[in-house]
């Protein structure tokens, strides 16, 4: 019986989240825009994550070039460290690491903002004066992950490649022209498109998952403890389903651009 209700809650929350997502995506379009929020929501999940991101990509980038060239340096092949940190960064760690880093940080706090104003009833106030909670709080939060996590990315990325570089220099001892010129034989479409479409996936998930749960918070308090929990956990695991499921499924029809 424990097994059949967690099903059971399993497939209402993704019905929910399904409808949650139309309705939000309905809102996206059209009058009124709340601007002033959306802006709030761009310092807060852009400029407020971009230290997080930073040090996050340094420090991947240096340890991810470090094991590289360690394994490379075996077969004679330390000068192709560029290409592997193209490919990994590009592809694969940089949008996966920033996405992590952005949901572990602003998931909860839009869960929890959310699920507050619902347990203190100004979602229903929200509706009383004639103002649709979904379009006031929830649009400007998608559109400010929309084009924030695309931006810290690309931070990110290149922060990773600058760590990875010093790293190859003054670690590994590879020269900076065959570092350079390895890394931008491997900059090529197919990983530029690849590194710019999952953003914008985990983007929606974060903003859709996270404001969801805040919506259907119920329990008071102790109810927005556990959506917030639950924001977390459901977007990080979510970010690593969609990335498997578009590297299997898109990434071998881009191959020839590679």
């Amino acid at each position: 019986m424990g097994h059949l209700r967690g099903f059971k809650r399993f497939v209402n929350d993704i019905q929910g989240l399904t409808f949650f997502c139309l309705k939000m995506f309905r809102y996206s379009v059209g009058r009124p825009f709340y601007f002033a929020e959306f802006m709030d929501q761009m310092y807060f999940l852009g400029v407020g994550s971009l230290f997080l991101v930073v040090l996050t990509g340094m420090f991947a980038g240096q340890a991810i070039a470090l094991q590289f060239s360690i394994e490379l340096a075996d077969f004679g092949s330390k000068n192709y460290l560029g290409r592997v940190m193209a490919i990994a960064i590009l592809r694969e760690l940089g949008p996966v690491l920033t996405a992590l880093m952005v949901a572990a940080r602003v998931s909860s706090g839009i869960t929890a903002e959310i699920g507050s104003m619902k347990s203190s009833e100004q979602l229903d106030a929200m509706r009383a004066f004639g103002v649709e909670p979904i379009r006031k709080l929830a649009v400007p939060r998608f559109w400010a992950l929309m084009i924030m996590l695309p931006v810290l990315t690309i931070i990110c990325d290149f922060v990773a490649i600058v760590g990875g570089y010093i790293v190859a220099v003054f670690i590994a001892h590879i020269s900076p022209t065959a570092y350079w010129s390895n890394f931008i034989d491997k900059v090529s479409l197919g990983n530029i498109i690849i590194g710019t479409v999952k953003p914008f996936l985990f983007a929606m998930i974060i903003a859709s998952v996270s404001c969801y749960l805040g919506f259907s918070t119920s329990g008071g308090t102790k109810g927005v403890g556990r959506s917030t929990t639950d924001s977390v956990v459901a977007s990080s695991i979510n970010i690593l389903f969609i990335n498997f499921a578009f590297t299997r499924l898109v990434v071998p029809h881009l191959r020839g651009l590679m």
